[in-house]
């Protein structure tokens, strides 16, 4: 080759890939996998965007929203897996959809490998790459901005709610109206992973004494910042699974957690089950016995319904009444919040390919050494990879070297300080009764009175204020209003009649003292009165 001909490395032969958007076909499904707003990003990596006509019109998003960002439009789904190098889906692909898909392209999907065998071996026939999203290692926090389960299961506990709220025949809150008092419906929460947690935040939002339940201890804290109440099944068992899962219990706590979902069965009005294990149908929380128990009118929302319910009852797809108790079990939460959820999707979508493409030159390189980046792609060119290997334990940091000489730390404001020495304690006193009295023998009356207010100040300072932690503070503020009491004993000692007549002040000393008292005393009683009002705005 002679010396000045120019060579071109590969990389700089990379055309950008075009990312394809197919209508969604399983019946019912009304997201999209993407949105303008996820369109404008990706095309600012490079990518170029084609979405299929109508695709986001379930989604309230129109053809023109699309091409108003510089996607083009494909008029059916032929044109668009056969142009697309890269395909966002919602749902799994249906097999007359894998028939359209080619060699070399890349799939980004709910796809559910372990639910769906014969689908795995149809798309690794095709020689395709598919990345599902559903097999996102979660305990990665940099996988977090990726996570589509996580938004998706806040969206269909949200709704959850709502469906529960429309079925339900009373106000959720409490109200005292000219017709009657109305109580605060009572709402049990069975799990409390990511969708029961955003459960139990909507009802308490919306007035309802809620009450959940978990086999992972750790969450009774979230449960509780939420409003809602943990209940604690009486049986001691670890159940965290791992990858911020619950794991399958023993029997016996089963059998002690069935006995505490009775009990509540019969005592709340709308019972909402989240319990799902990835790759094994939903346990059977709420038997038929339980139902028969709960109260007409009670309702049931089965957010497992599309894995066989946590309800014996549950019928998936359907709000059913029996014995009483309205049973819904639809599958598609998420979809009835479509906007929303196409929104959130679409921009996990977007950070997955941000992370496929860190070049930002429109082409993306799925890298199996990125553990996330792994952990999602179950098919590579054909050949199935899942399950994806166990991620390495992180390296844990080198013990700091001990210092030669422990240096002992000041208490800090509000901590307990070490007790003095008696002998030490002692000497204080004795050396403080010596100071006052010699004080006590030389200073004028009037000095003492005022040195006493000064004293009594001093006292009810510190066993007020300095005494108290600092975290109490706040929430106590108002009663803190109760120091100014010592304003109240300085201004009865200068009015005090004991007083002899030269020592007592004159009239306008007098007058301040009485108006100072007057007003101490509507500080006093009003700072309690506001802790109350406060406390019973916190009380159900």
């Amino acid at each position: 080759m002679p010396s000045g001909t120019p060579t071109s490395s590969p990389e700089s032969s990379k055309t950008a890939q075009r990312i394809g958007v197919p209508r969604e076909v399983f019946p019912g499904e009304k997201r999209v996998a993407t949105v303008p707003e996820a369109v404008e990003k990706l095309i600012k990596l490079g990518f170029s965007v084609t979405v299929e006509s109508g695709a986001g019109v379930g989604a309230d998003v129109s053809d023109e929203a699309f091409k108003a960002v510089g996607a083009t439009i494909a008029a059916d789904a032929t044109a668009l897996w056969n142009t697309a190098d890269i395909v966002f889906k919602v749902r799994p692909p249906t097999l007359a959809e894998v028939a359209q898909m080619h060699t070399g392209q890349t799939l980004i999907d709910f796809i559910w490998p372990a639910q769906n065998p014969d689908l795995m071996q149809a798309l690794a026939a095709k020689g395709v790459t598919v990345l599902s999203i559903d097999c996102l290692p979660r305990t990665l926090s940099r996988a977090q901005k990726m996570d589509a389960l996580t938004s998706m299961a806040g969206v269909s506990g949200y709704r959850a709610v709502i469906e529960a709220a429309n079925a339900f025949g009373r106000f959720f809150n409490g109200q005292i109206t000219a017709a009657g008092k109305v109580p605060p419906a009572k709402v049990f929460i069975a799990g409390a992973g990511v969708a029961g947690l955003a459960a139990i935040g909507t009802a308490a939002s919306l007035g309802a004494i809620v009450r959940a339940n978990d086999t992972r201890a750790e969450v009774a804290d979230q449960v509780v910042s939420l409003g809602g109440e943990f209940v604690k099944v009486d049986y001691e068992e670890e159940g965290s699974g791992g990858g911020g899962y619950a794991k399958v219990m023993s029997e016996g706590f089963q059998k002690a957690q069935r006995a505490m979902y009775a009990k509540q069965a019969k005592e709340v009005d709308i019972i909402i089950t989240t319990a799902l294990i990835p790759g094994k149908p939903a346990p059977k929380l709420i038997t038929a016995e339980m139902v028969q128990s709960m109260k007409p009118g009670s309702v049931i929302v089965d957010m497992a319904g599309e894995q066989g319910g946590n309800c014996e009852l549950t019928e998936p797809g359907k709000a059913v009444v029996k014995h009483g108790v309205t049973i819904v079990g639809y599958t598609d939460l998420a979809s009835r919040l479509a906007k929303q959820s196409s929104t959130l999707y679409g921009t996990n979508l977007f950070r997955v390919t941000e992370e496929l493409c860190k070049t930002k030159d429109g082409v993306i390189n799925v890298n199996m050494e990125d553990d996330a980046i792994r952990g999602l792609t179950v098919i590579k060119d054909g050949t199935i990879t899942w399950p994806a290997p166990p991620l390495k334990p992180a390296a844990t940091p080198a013990a700091a070297a001990k210092p030669a000489a422990a240096v002992k730390k000041a208490p800090a404001h509000g901590e307990a300080s070490a007790p003095m020495a008696p002998g030490k304690l002692a000497m204080m006193f004795a050396g403080a009764a010596v100071l006052f009295w010699l004080i006590g023998r030389s200073a004028p009356t009037a000095f003492m009175s005022h040195f006493t207010v000064f004293v009594l100040a001093c006292f009810v300072g510190y066993m007020v204020v300095w005494n108290v932690k600092p975290a109490l503070h706040t929430p106590l503020m108002s009663v803190t209003n109760a120091i100014s009491s010592i304003i109240a004993i300085g201004a009865l000692v200068q009015i005090s009649p004991v007083m002899g007549a030269a020592e007592r002040p004159n009239g306008l000393i007098t007058w301040i003292a009485a108006v100072a008292i007057a007003l101490t005393a509507i500080n006093m009683f009003g700072g309690f009165a506001v802790t109350q009002r406060m406390l019973a705005m916190f009380r159900k």
